[in-house]
């Protein structure tokens, strides 16, 4: 059942977390043209003469895609970083990177430094790179198995709900202009000269720095409440070594004193690990024992970013903008469709144990490579037939459901759940690098794919939902209410290796390392 202790631990760490790598994602798309107007005025201050455009247009992608970059960073320090300070303490030592972020991009227009902005946005990606790999790990190691799936989609969840938050307080009429003068004169005039009815709009007003720096509050809640919670059994007993911990950790997550039965899984899976010692990265791609399970989350991670989207986001604007909305409007069109987003992935999170990961998986691809391929129909007769942007609005917002459903929520999840202790911090690396390399090419590629191919870039995106789907129709188990044992016996029939048990596990506890070690032989 569901402890308030777990429900705690879970909304701390997807808040403090998931959340910000979510606002982040979204929030420089409506303060766009203020800021690039503030790199140019900081140059024109500088050099006397204005920006050439095409210099304005590479900082502005460095600004984009500087996030991504950082976030393939944070991924390669997720290997080193859990095996030495533990799931809990990643999370808290990655919350400094955060505010410190948040502190230089508040105050980067009063320094009048555009270049602070640009590392500040690599800074954030090395945080949320961390965090999209740490807080999946360390919820899912911390659930029981029957709720492992809907606890695992809650920092999916949260990522959501931070992009509608920044999409909500980007609308022009709150804080995605360009009114931080007015704000820094009342400051100057000293705490004699402040009313205080007229502070909170005038803070409002102060539009987007302020934007920019409030991703560090939830970095201080989760610093001041974290610490209060405890670290994932897991960790403790398998890698640790501490029994004693473990059990009093389980204890209060589960809100009961007989956690016998959990503990000894951990250990079962202790004992058929010995033999390996902790993966390293290189280590899992010779491994035979885990081919498929890497293939399978380096697919789903790809098909999860290649999917496209990214692009879908980036084009609804436009999509909108041709079916007749006005562009007063536009923004509030975008903020519904982060609503639909957040809405769909609540659902996600109570569908995830009945129905299952595979099938939300399969159905989500299946409805994102359907809306693509009308989609590119759709915007190619538009100008001949005139309902046809009215489809196009349709496509967007059914891709969207398909892909909150599936394919967003539920790799990581699957990560968590097809690798062993051992095997898991080397898998999320692979994982989230995957993740983060994909996410910057298409924010990359996907600019010149438009220009060249207009709305025949969405096939490409149909058939790369179309292999992702058919790769796991035909690979991927069911893992729903499984412990990470049983998932790992039907992994090992797929790569054709022997999973032997001593006998002593079944009905004794073990005594430790002197009892003998599981055997991995390949039969070839």
């Amino acid at each position: 059942k569901m402890t308030l202790p777990l429900a705690l631990v879970a909304l701390i760490s997807a808040f403090g977390s998931s959340f910000q790598y979510g606002y982040n994602v979204s929030v420089i798309n409506s303060p766009a043209p203020y800021m690039q107007d503030f790199y140019n005025r900081t140059y024109l201050d500088r050099t006397g003469v204005p920006m050439d455009s095409g210099f304005q247009i590479l900082l502005w992608s460095l600004t984009v895609s500087m996030f991504p970059l950082g976030g393939f960073f944070g991924s390669l320090m997720v290997w080193p970083m859990v095996n030495n300070c533990g799931r809990k303490g990643t999370l808290l030592i990655n919350n400094l990177f955060s505010i410190a972020a948040a502190i230089l991009m508040g105050t980067s227009e009063l320094a009048k430094t555009f270049e602070v902005i640009i590392l500040s946005r690599v800074v954030m990606g090395i945080f949320a790179g961390l965090a999209s790999n740490v807080v999946p790990m360390f919820l899912g190691e911390m659930s029981p198995k029957n709720l492992r799936g809907a606890i695992g989609v809650v920092p999916q969840l949260f990522i959501t709900i931070g992009i509608l938050s920044a999409q909500i307080f980007g609308l022009n009429s709150i804080l995605g202009n360009a009114k931080g003068k007015a704000l820094a004169q009342d400051l100057s005039l000293g705490p004699t000269g402040w009313d205080f009815s007229q502070l909170m709009p005038r803070v409002l007003a102060a539009g987007w720095p302020v934007l920019l720096g409030l991703t560090g509050i939830p970095s201080l809640v989760q610093l001041l409440t974290l610490p209060f919670f405890p670290e994932s059994p897991r960790y403790l007993l398998i890698q640790k070594g501490n029994e004693e911990q473990a059990r009093r950790a389980l204890q209060r997550l589960r809100g009961r004193e007989d956690v016998d039965d959990e503990i000894q899984e951990m250990y079962q899976e202790d004992r058929s690990e010995k033999e390996e010692g902790q993966f390293s990265v290189l280590s899992l791609f010779t491994f035979r024992g885990l081919r498929w399970q890497l293939i399978s989350i380096i697919v789903m991670m790809a098909g999860q970013q290649l999917s496209g989207v990214n692009g879908v986001f980036y084009y609804a604007d436009k999509i909108f903008e041709s079916a007749g909305v006005p562009s007063s409007s536009i923004q509030y069109v975008t903020v519904s469709i982060g609503a639909i987003n957040v809405v769909m992935t609540l659902l996600a999170v109570f569908i995830v144990e009945s129905l299952g990961r595979r099938i939300l998986l399969l159905a989500g691809f299946l409805l994102c490579s359907a809306s693509c391929a009308i989609l590119t129909l759709a915007l190619n007769l538009q100008t001949t037939v005139s309902w046809m942007s009215y489809l196009s609005i349709v496509c967007v917002i059914v891709y969207i459901i398909g892909h909150a459903i599936g394919p967003s929520p539920i790799p990581a999840v699957m990560i968590t759940e097809m690798f062993l202790q051992s095997s898991r911090p080397a898998a999320f690396m692979v994982g989230g690098s995957v993740h983060w390399l994909s996410n910057f090419t298409v924010g990359l590629v996907f600019l010149y794919m438009e220009a060249g191919l207009g709305p025949y870039s969405f096939l490409i995106f149909c058939a790369i939902c179309v292999a992702t789907m058919l790769y796991i129709f035909f690979v991927v188990p069911e893992t729903k209410n499984k412990t990470f044992m049983e998932i790992n016996r039907i992994m090992a029939k797929r790569n054709k290796v022997e999973i032997q048990e001593s006998k002593e596990l079944k009905d004794s506890y073990p005594l430790g390392k002197q009892e003998e070690k599981k055997a991995l032989s390949s039969s070839e």
